[in-house]
């Protein structure tokens, strides 16, 4: 099987030098390229790691929140729960910056959640259900947990996204580019070295014409 060069270059030494600097640089740059990619997926599985820790967290607090709430909806009625959350105030902040992962970048999100009493949740707590309370508490303490996943998720996904962008790069360069510029490199080479052969005998054949004469 013959080996693929790239095609409209001319066999000469200025070429030459030329491929082989792209050569050194593409050598280099897939060495770099494999670095990131290796360092991309630690972090992506030591993230990955945290995940599934924080989705089994955020799972079971929500399984017990609505626990409480059908337990709150029995006892006071679907009317006065709903009329309890209408009277409910906003207690969190969330401020979304960004970092940069080996050029990579993902979200930061800092939020905020004062701690309230049954007195701060805004309803009134005279003529609402015990259960009311814990749901409300543990509905808080998923938010925080939900927001912190959507984090985590997010920056899994756009690394998952670099990694496989980085790796085709990786193999384009390991199994077309490289091997193009060097079998391209090595067949300018003999081109060359095949030119000055010819010339060596046209010269040769020329002073032996002179010779006879």
């Amino acid at each position: 099987m013959a080996q693929e060069t790239m095609e409209g270059i001319n066999p000469t030494r200025m070429e030459l030098l030329k491929l082989k600097g792209r050569e050194k640089l593409a050598v280099k740059g897939h060495s770099l390229l494999k670095e990131k990619r290796d360092a991309l997926i630690k972090e992506f599985f030591d993230i990955l790691d945290r995940v599934k820790g924080s989705r089994d967290k955020v799972e079971e607090t929500l399984k017990v929140a609505f626990e409480d709430l059908t337990e709150a909806q029995v006892v006071m009625g679907d009317l006065a729960v709903k009329k309890a959350a209408l009277s409910v105030k906003e207690s969190i902040d969330v401020d979304i910056d960004s970092r940069s992962v080996m050029g990579v970048v993902v979200p930061v999100v800092d939020s905020e959640m004062e701690k309230r009493t049954i007195v701060d949740r805004g309803y009134s707590f005279s003529d609402t259900s015990v259960k009311l309370d814990e749901a409300s508490k543990m509905f808080e303490e998923a938010l925080g947990l939900i927001i912190e996943l959507g984090e985590t998720e997010k920056t899994i996904y756009l690394l998952a996204a670099e990694i496989e962008s980085t790796k085709r790069r990786v193999n384009a360069l390991e199994h077309i580019m490289i091997p193009k510029l060097q079998n391209t490199v090595k067949s300018i080479e003999m081109r060359l070295q095949e030119m000055e052969r010819e010339n060596f005998v046209r010269l040769k054949m020329i002073k032996s014409t002179i010779e006879t004469e």
